[in-house]
């Protein structure tokens, strides 16, 4: 990024961050995470052989307590990746099928990649049923004839700790779950796209900026993205974390992001030391973070400053800067394929400014992305209104 961006990204986005969203409400109470439903395939301590990343390690039929209204066969696969060090990793995954007959080539595919859940493995989305809003939104691309590929990125539900924003491992997730969707023997066509929400829009962006060199022999043909609710520069509010800010209380929600995101740096650097730095309350909270869904720890983390995490700044850890763009941006260049992202004005997770300030260096950088803002929307709300653009967008790509 350059510096003059970076410096109004870091501005605008700490001001939105810190101030304009301390009047918003703290959620509701919420209800406790549901019991998962392993379909027969739990992986949480799976310790096989791995391979190759797309490998496909297991699959059994998905429970039908956790599939889609509209699907007609479903499925929950065990397949290989890569984690946060590099290193051989596992991911599960649901494939969800049309009701209708499968075309010639096979169904066109969409990688679903799934917004905040949670870090532990209680939180796994192919383990628990879906959100109103994602049985609405998944139904729809259903019903569009698309089959639909919904990873629940390395870690959840499996070895290790979910490395959450962290963009090369959520597109090695996304990418490897198509893959292994190959390998399945159901009617699915080579040709695919993906299509993210929140934590989901940056994993499908990064997926999409590496999609053709992660599939690269595998004889996918990859299309485009769709992403709406996509946290960008953010790692630019989270460097100036510390004792003086933010200097006020954020809500809830914005309370559980940071938890998340310090949760899964410091899992993935353990060689600067970020607990050094924190409270006895800010190690506590990482712990918390680890374990709890999201609904949960929202209601552990209501009213809370981030500030009484830290005993110094974050800034103060040598290296901490470069390690956290490195572990979290958003690319803004070197995409391939057409790129929809979608936006709402009234959005308060992923304020605006977040995502606009993507479009901006995108369009810097001659990408081929077009942007929708939807001026009445919030960030859940984005999501199904932007289907009236995003369908014709897949439709066309897809051909």
């Amino acid at each position: 990024m350059k510096p003059l961006v970076r410096r109004v990204a870091t501005t605008v986005l700490s001001l939105a961050c810190a101030v304009s969203l301390t009047a918003v409400a703290a959620p509701a109470q919420a209800d406790p995470t549901p019991k998962a439903v392993w379909s027969g395939l739990d992986a949480r301590d799976y310790s096989g052989p791995i391979g190759t990343p797309g490998t496909l390690l297991a699959q059994t039929p998905l429970d039908p307590a956790v599939s889609l209204p509209t699907a007609g066969k479903a499925y929950r696969i065990l397949y290989a990746t890569t984690d946060v060090h590099d290193k051989p990793a596992t991911s599960t995954a649901a494939i969800f099928l049309p009701r209708t007959p499968a075309p010639k080539a096979g169904y066109p595919v969409i990688a679903w990649a799934h917004g905040t859940t949670g870090l532990g493995d209680d939180c796994t989305p192919s383990a628990l049923p879906r959100s109103e809003r994602d049985d609405a939104y998944l139904g729809h691309w259903l019903r569009q004839g698309y089959a639909i590929v919904a990873t629940d990125y390395a870690g959840l539900g499996t070895p290790g700790l979910m490395s959450y924003l962290n963009g090369e491992v959520a597109a090695h997730s996304v990418v490897d779950s198509v893959k292994a969707a190959q390998q399945t023997g159901l009617p699915l066509s080579k040709k695919w796209a993906i299509v993210g929400q929140s934590q989901g829009g940056g994993a499908a962006l990064n997926a999409a900026r590496r999609a053709t060199a992660y599939s690269r022999g595998s004889g996918l043909d990859y299309r485009g993205v769709v992403a709406t609710g996509t946290p960008a520069n953010i790692e630019h509010v989270i460097w100036q974390a510390g004792p003086a800010f933010p200097p006020v209380a954020l809500p809830a929600g914005l309370n559980v992001y940071a938890a998340y995101i310090l949760a899964g740096f410091t899992d993935a650097r353990p060689d600067l030391h970020v607990e050094s730095v924190l409270t006895p309350r800010g190690r506590r909270v990482l712990s918390m973070a680890e374990k709890l869904c999201y609904s949960e720890l929202a209601d552990a983390l209501t009213g809370e400053r981030v500030n009484t995490w830290f005993t110094r700044p974050l800034a103060s850890v040598p290296g901490v800067q470069g390690a956290l763009v490195e572990y979290m941006s958003t690319p803004y260049s070197g995409y391939d394929r057409p790129v929809f992202l979608g936006q709402g004005l009234l959005d308060t997770d992923v304020p605006v400014v977040s995502a606009g300030s993507l479009y901006a260096q995108m369009l810097a950088a001659g990408q081929p992305i077009e942007f929708h803002l939807y001026p009445g929307e919030d960030h859940s709300g984005a999501v199904l209104a932007s289907m009236p653009d995003s369908t014709p967008f897949l439709a066309r790509i897809m051909r």
